[in-house]
């Protein structure tokens, strides 16, 4: 993956720009020695890394704005960064960028049951958003595996999901309004508490922008009361096709899980040797799980269960009690960590239609022998979100090129059947050079016009999501004109 060259005179002015971000700034807050800005070379996507010129870490909107209006003024590119998890390189720094992360943004700043809204600094955790709603019965639904740890700074930039999208959507679905720092320092509102905001839908246009058109710094959520009950089912099969289609026969019978997740048997063994979920021994694995009322619950699973069985299935387990459903999630949620203990390996986040998960499925697999390189299945199957985990040595010379060679034929794949790049990880540096593939050279014009109206010099979040060339000529042409 090929890196752009630094602008050798913004690093040349370091002193100069560190000076006037200390002056905006408490000296902590701004991060320039060498020994510390490593911090920052990489995000979840750690095959690259560059480090920064410098990191800032603001702890208010108007701070955010105070610095971006100077790197705007000195024509200095600035890098968003939430908890730096990004499986897509989207928080990558160039050499001549500053990192602006949101890490201080953490507050709770609003809550408001009757209207069902929170309001949030983006620094904090996805998981923390429901914390601080749950002892009062309610929950914010995207749920991607890292919510943990992930901000709501990314899954908005991303328009991240999880296992419960199928039910409840993506970050897109569950966001109301958004304060956002412009780059030449402008503060404004978009949305706000309430459904839907007139004229142009410019929240659907700032979430999934991967920090291409302002920086986020604070977040107007939906929360939803928690159901009154949930229970997953454990289905085991003899193959990923066989498994596949019996995902695909659940969506056609119009019933609609909370979550319907995948797994491969690579996938299963690490998983279960990590967290002991009791999972079986069989080729792959899904995870089923309804809510609602006793009854309604019962009759869902009555429905999906049957569909299951013409499948012919190894193993078919309701969960019997929280304790089985808990270790059942468990086992899912620790997939990506699991993995990671036994291989390197890179995630991919392609999206195809659920009729295409058979099919795809073969291919991957007929892929991993040409290629010579295992691949883990992992993935939101429900709505054909795929997470393939191509297993390689990181330590042995070409195997990271074959990788990525691998990975963009399965992309390519997806976007073949009907599907895209991209579902929740984002295009960062990961994709970008893959756009042509599912956009026309107009659409991806059309798209950087957008970005010439919000960020006329692009200055915010360079090398990503643009084809490289195109971006770099973009950006060429932008800083001839003034």
């Amino acid at each position: 993956m090929e890196l752009p060259q630094p602008d050798g005179h913004v690093i040349a002015r370091k002193a100069q720009i560190v000076e006037r971000l200390t002056a905006v700034l408490p000296k902590d807050a701004v991060i320039h020695e060498t020994s510390e800005v490593r911090a920052y070379e990489c995000d979840g996507l750690a095959a690259y890394r560059c480090p920064p010129l410098a990191a800032v870490l603001p702890s208010s909107t108007e701070e955010v704005a105070a610095v971006v209006k100077i790197c705007h003024d000195m024509g200095v590119p600035v890098v968003p960064r939430g908890s730096g998890t990004s499986l897509a390189g989207g928080a990558l720094p160039t050499a001549d960028s500053v990192i602006l992360g949101v890490a201080r943004l953490n507050a709770v700043l609003e809550t408001d049951y009757d209207n069902r809204f929170i309001r949030v600094q983006t620094g904090r955790t996805n998981l923390s958003v429901t914390g601080a709603v749950e002892e009062n019965d309610f929950f914010y639904a995207p749920d991607p595996s890292s919510q943990l740890a992930c901000a709501i700074a990314g899954n908005i930039a991303m328009n991240s999901g999880g296992a419960h999208c199928l039910k409840y959507g993506v970050t897109t679905n569950n966001l109301l309004g958004v304060t956002m720092v412009m780059m030449d320092g402008t503060i404004t509102e978009i949305g706000g508490a309430h459904l839907d905001s007139g004229g142009l839908d410019l929240l659907g246009l700032i979430c999934g922008s991967e920090g291409q058109l302002g920086i986020v710094t604070e977040a107007t959520l939906r929360i939803l009361r928690k159901p009154e009950g949930a229970r997953p089912v454990l289905m085991g099969f003899d193959s990923n096709e066989v498994a596949g289609a019996c995902v695909a026969d659940i969506i056609k019978a119009g019933i609609l899980p909370v979550a319907i997740e995948f797994m491969d048997r690579p996938c299963i063994r690490a998983c279960e040797a990590f967290a002991g979920a009791g999972y079986p021994d069989c080729e792959a694995l899904l995870i089923v799980e309804v809510e609602g009322s006793d009854s309604e619950i019962a009759e869902q699973l009555s429905l999906i269960m049957d569909i299951a069985r013409r499948h012919d299935p190894v193993e078919l387990r309701e969960a019997a009690d929280a304790d089985e459903a808990g270790r059942i999630w468990l086992g899912r949620k620790s997939a990506f960590g699991a993995m990671g203990q036994i291989n390197d390996y890179m995630c991919l986040d392609g999206t195809i239609p659920v009729s295409e998960l058979p099919y795809v499925l073969k291919r991957i697999g007929e892929m991993s022998k040409e290629f010579g390189l295992d691949v883990a299945n992992v993935f939101h199957a429900g709505d054909g979100n795929m997470h393939p985990l191509i297993l390689f040595n990181a330590n042995e010379p070409g195997q990271l090129e074959i990788c990525e060679a691998f990975g963009a034929e399965i992309l390519k794949l997806c976007v073949e059947v009907g599907g895209c790049l991209t579902g929740e990880h984002g295009v960062g540096i990961e994709k970008r050079d893959l756009m042509n593939v599912q956009f026309s050279a107009a659409d991806l014009e059309a798209q950087m016009r957008v970005k010439d109206v919000f960020d006329p010099n692009w200055l915010l979040n360079p090398a990503k999501v643009f084809p490289l060339d195109v971006s770099q000529d973009r950006r060429a042409a932008k800083l001839a004109a003034q």
